[in-house]
């Protein structure tokens, strides 16, 4: 059986998760790797498998022409699946790639729903779960909104800190609506205040 103490941890953060339903994710949850670059999900292909991040990095992009757009970034600790795929039962636009070498606990959408068929109790943490991605995905379409590149990248400090020197930046500039240009001097002016922030505090205070 897998281990799967990180996944119940991050469940019974929603609501408390019963041993019947631990054990049910034992029986069905399996391991599987992907390789940096890998797609975890096409667009055009139906949504069979819903993921929980152990190890990596993902992001969620969509094609434009010759270039891609990343819609959303996550790691560790995380679930990652189409939510339009799953639950409109149509094939998503949008891809699934791991940024990074991922290791990943799986579980088919079919296992899944029964899961909420067998266990009711589970359809809470599931609402729980899809009340903190819209309102990440509320975060989102908020950054994708503001205009002056300082205020996106500032933003995107205040919620995805951990992942701003893991992500490589063209997926970053993609992800907030700029130029991988404009954001390098967006990364220069911030940096530069910092330092400026810190040496005139360090001045005031001797």
């Amino acid at each position: 059986m897998q281990d799967i103490s990180a996944l119940i941890t991050v469940l019974r953060y929603f609501f408390p998760i019963g041993r019947d339903i631990e054990d049910y994710f034992k029986q069905h949850a399996y391991h599987s790797s992907f390789l940096k670059g890998d797609l975890l999900l096409k667009a055009g292909d139906m949504c069979e498998h819903i993921y929980f991040i152990r190890k990596g990095a993902v992001r969620g992009f969509v094609k434009e022409g010759d270039r891609d757009i990343t819609t959303w970034i996550t790691a560790e600790n995380e679930m990652v699946s189409s939510i339009y795929g799953l639950y409109s039962k149509r094939p998503p636009i949008e891809n699934i790639q791991a940024v990074e070498d991922c290791e990943m606990l799986t579980m088919s959408i079919s296992d899944l729903e029964n899961l909420y068929v067998q266990f009711p109790e589970f359809n809470v943490v599931a609402r729980k779960l899809l009340e903190r991605y819209y309102v990440d995905a509320e975060e989102r379409a908020f950054i994708a909104r503001l205009t002056n590149a300082e205020n996106k990248y500032s933003l995107f400090l205040t919620r995805y800190a951990h992942l701003s020197n893991r992500i490589p930046l063209k997926y970053i500039a993609s992800f907030l609506g700029m130029t991988l240009e404009t954001l390098s001097r967006v990364r220069k002016r911030l940096s530069m205040k910092t330092v400026k922030t810190a040496t005139t505090g360090h001045s005031t205070n001797r």
